[in-house]
């Protein structure tokens, strides 16, 4: 852990194995250059910028060695590298290392963290957007449908947004204290994403993660929406553990991930059938993969770009999958679906998929939901479930759908 910096607006940094540590990093983020993670093995608070990760033509992986390397030389004895990558190759990635960082354990783990907010919560006006509008996204979902029954491809993923504007700023450390407090067992993260833009979420779905030899994958693909009924709730959660459209869906994935791991290790254990994950609105069915290394210079990020886009989040075959996705979607998806995390320089970190997520840039604060869509993909259920999935940002501000 590096030397905590105090500041006099900030809650008191200088003892973060006490209870309570984690949610003391999660009321001291502040916007701009601070970069927030929350894991459920850690929780991890950047303070400034002493680097950023260039952009240019190099390898992402090159440039992110060279930078932590050159920071070691520069005299920082542990540096770190935090932010994003997009989900286009080749686009910016948002990687800086922080000037000094603060660890404290999971929050998951906190006492405080299940103590009610301060304060009323989600009291900004909001105007709301919907790109697409839920019929054309609908119709989009259909005549993706209608090729995969045609033989053209296997699956897409399909994402919509939502366009919130509020008269003022939004208060995004409020945000992202519901957002944290929602699901702390979850991967809860807020770091810049580009000139005056902050990307801010909560996903459930850890890419990769890199501890010594050990990698840990967790791929999640399958969904259905979480019911405030208990016995409705169970009974979709049982639905979801026998739906042949989900399961198969599912199966894609973990085939995928595999796939791209297996080069990377010695041993790969993957479970034969998925389990189930849930957070406050989604259950997801879940496969944990975990595997040793046979190269120790390989690193979290080396394994993180070796799977994505897994077709979680793309689709398959990937080529095809990113084609219908550029002609069905009318915006840039940025860093949505892409990854969002940390990496030493030892190699070790941890990579998330960038879902449940929002950009804020000024007043307006832009969501992201998508659906994967198989040839037995309903167009309504899919709307419905990304709908279902916007409930997550939502909350954290205070809006409707």
């Amino acid at each position: 852990m590096t030397t905590s910096v105090h500041e006099p607006d900030s809650p008191d940094l200088t003892d973060l194995l006490s209870p309570g540590a984690a949610t003391t990093l999660l009321d001291a983020y502040r916007p701009g250059t601070d970069r927030f993670l929350a894991s459920p093995r850690q929780t991890l608070l950047g303070r400034g910028t002493a680097a950023e990760v260039p952009h240019d033509e190099r390898p992402l992986t090159e440039r992110v060695r060279q930078t932590l390397g050159g920071r070691r030389l520069a005299g920082d004895p542990a540096p770190v590298v935090v932010g994003s990558v997009p989900f286009a190759p080749g686009a910016p990635a948002a990687l800086a290392v922080p000037e000094a960082v603060h660890r404290a354990p999971a929050l998951c783990e906190d006492p405080l963290v299940a103590l009610p907010l301060p304060g009323p919560q989600g009291s900004t006006t909001w105007q709301v957007r919907e790109v697409p509008a839920p019929e054309h996204y609908a119709a989009a979902v259909a005549a993706a449908v209608a090729r995969m029954r045609a033989g053209e491809f296997d699956k897409v993923v399909l994402a919509r947004t939502l366009e919130l504007t509020s008269p003022d700023e939004p208060d995004l450390p409020a945000m992202l204290r519901a957002l944290a407090r929602r699901d702390p067992a979850g991967y809860t993260f807020a770091v810049p994403s580009g000139p005056d833009r902050t990307l801010i979420g909560a996903s459930p779905e850890l890419l990769v993660a890199r501890r010594g030899a050990t990698l840990t994958a967790n791929p999640l693909a399958g969904s259905a929406p979480r019911s405030a009924d208990l016995a409705e709730d169970v009974r979709a959660a049982a639905a979801l553990l026998d739906s042949p459209k989900d399961l198969h869906e599912h199966a894609v994935v973990v085939a995928a991930v595999r796939e791209a791991l297996a080069p990377f290790c010695g041993r790969l254990e993957v479970p034969g059938r998925p389990t189930l994950v849930r957070t406050a609105a989604m259950w997801h069915l879940s496969t944990t993969v975990t595997g040793e290394l046979t190269d120790p210079h390989v690193s979290a990020l080396d394994l993180a770009l070796a799977l994505h886009p897994t077709p979680a989040v793309c689709g398959t075959p990937t080529d095809v999958a990113r084609a219908v996705i550029a002609e069905s979607e009318p915006f840039d998806r940025g860093p949505y679906t892409g990854m969002v995390g940390w990496q030493d320089a030892e190699g070790d970190g941890e990579w998330v998929v960038t879902i449940r997520c929002a950009e804020a840039e000024g007043r307006r604060l832009r969501l992201f939901a998508g659906a994967g869509v198989v040839a037995a993909s309903s167009p309504e259920a899919e709307t419905a479930e990304t709908g279902a999935k916007f409930r997550t940002f939502l909350s954290a501000v205070g809006a409707a759908l």
